[in-house]
């Protein structure tokens, strides 16, 4: 038989690189195996990564001497990094250089890149729709994702650049409707009427394992995708017939929901507003018939919620 290809796969503990490492090691007769880095080998998440089948090694990106012997002998690679982690977008730039060097140093053979477009070029630096963060950003987790691009042909990394959008399985926790003051579950994103484009973290694994399956296709490729472009007021719609408790949605303005303080809340705001203003573009970028190609098993909201309605917050 055949010796596996050995796919090294960083965020392997969250919930992007876990959903590929999960689509690998479940999928019967893959020709693929998994090489899953972790800062933190001894955790639980790691244990059970090891326990269905990865191999799991301990990297940091902040420490790019130690990311050169996850990639060896490796065929590919899953690369992303964690904005939110410490909300600065020079650090995760400064990430993703480090792992293209390395990446490339090592020969790795197919990369894929979790990465986000470029807002400024549907809402440049000087309009003031929004305010500018970070210096030179507007939605500075899109922006300096789509800036680190460059790095990876600059190191000579055979890539597809992939891009997500919001996951769906945000509604537990981050997003999660929120209990107005008269008693009533909210989602209150500044979106207006227009739709949001979702997916679930499981059909990004999915899909970025398509990729790879597909060979040298997509290499130098940017896919775009999402499970459902749907308006909020629709997912409430949906969220109180399947959570059986009443969910309304409430916009706030761009303004006022940069203004409720919490960590990253002019960055949530910037994002959702961009969403918003730049949704046909945005929407039709991510074809899903083309994702659907992909990836058969694509699930819209409606699937998706079916499956995990008891996982939403009702207080």
């Amino acid at each position: 038989m055949a010796e596996k290809r050995i796919v090294t796969v960083f965020g392997a503990t969250g919930r992007q690189g876990g959903s590929l490492t999960r689509a690998i090691l479940g999928k019967g007769g893959s020709d693929f195996t998994v090489r899953a880095v972790t800062r933190h080998p001894d955790s639980d998440p790691a244990a059970e990564l090891e326990r269905i089948g990865a191999e799991v090694v301990r990297a940091d990106m902040d420490d790019e001497e130690s990311l050169g012997p996850v990639f060896e002998g490796a065929y590919g690679a899953f690369l992303m990094t964690d904005f939110w982690e410490g909300m600065n977008a020079a650090h995760e730039k400064a990430q993703a250089e480090a792992l293209a060097r390395a990446a490339g140093h090592a020969g790795v053979q197919h990369a894929i890149w979790s990465t986000l477009e470029d807002t400024r070029e549907c809402i440049p630096l000087d309009d003031s729709r929004m305010p500018t963060l970070q210096g030179s950003y507007k939605v500075p987790h899109f922006d300096a994702k789509a800036e680190a691009d460059l790095y990876f042909p600059e190191a000579g990394v055979p890539t597809t650049y992939l891009r997500t959008t919001f996951y769906w399985e945000n509604l537990f926790d981050t997003f999660a409707p929120q209990r107005a003051d008269d008693g009533v579950l909210v989602l209150d994103y500044p979106m207006g009427e227009s739709r949001l484009s979702g997916i679930s973290f499981v059909d990004i694994g999915r899909t970025a394992l398509a990729v790879l399956e597909r060979g040298t296709d997509l290499i130098g490729a940017t896919v775009s995708i999402a499970g459902e472009h749907l308006k909020v007021d629709d997912m409430a719609a949906e969220l109180t017939e399947q959570v059986g408790v009443p969910v309304a949605y409430r916009p706030l303005t761009p303004d006022a929901y940069r203004a409720q303080g919490f960590p990253g809340a002019d960055e949530a705001g910037n994002m959702f507003q961009f969403y918003r203003d730049c949704e046909e573009h945005f929407t039709a970028a991510r074809d899903l018939t083309a994702v659907r190609a992909l990836n058969p098993g694509l699930q819209n909201f409606r699937t998706w919620l079916a499956a995990h309605r008891t996982k939403i917050p009702r207080s």
